[in-house]
């Protein structure tokens, strides 16, 4: 296995059209990202003391551990709401995706 990389997962209102989310993803790329990925998902939460349950767009982004306080910045700078769900965990990847990943922004 190769060396660590970072995914930070978020989400995006469904009322955002396709081009919204690739221009969102191409500004995160452009901050540091090395991929995004993203797709269609139902969220159940509590917000204000209401259940809601909503269509959003989920995005999984892979980042060096290099990029990935600038890219988090990023995502806080650009996103449409008021506590966005922003988490991030430490994956172990195969050793030539590291390397790509890494080589991105060198």
């Amino acid at each position: 296995m190769g060396d660590s990389l970072f995914i930070i997962q978020t989400t995006l209102p469904s009322s955002w059209k396709e081009f919204e989310i690739g221009s969102f993803s191409q500004l995160l790329i452009e901050s540091g990202a090395a991929c995004v990925q993203r797709k269609s998902i139902v969220s159940m939460y509590n917000w204000d003391g209401e259940l809601h349950s909503n269509s959003e767009w989920s995005l999984e982004i892979k980042v060096s551990s290099a990029q990935l306080d600038h890219v988090l910045l990023k995502i806080e700078e650009l996103h449409p709401d008021e506590v966005p769900q922003l988490l991030h965990w430490e994956v172990q990847a195969s050793q030539g995706y590291g390397d790509w990943a890494r080589l991105e922004y060198k």
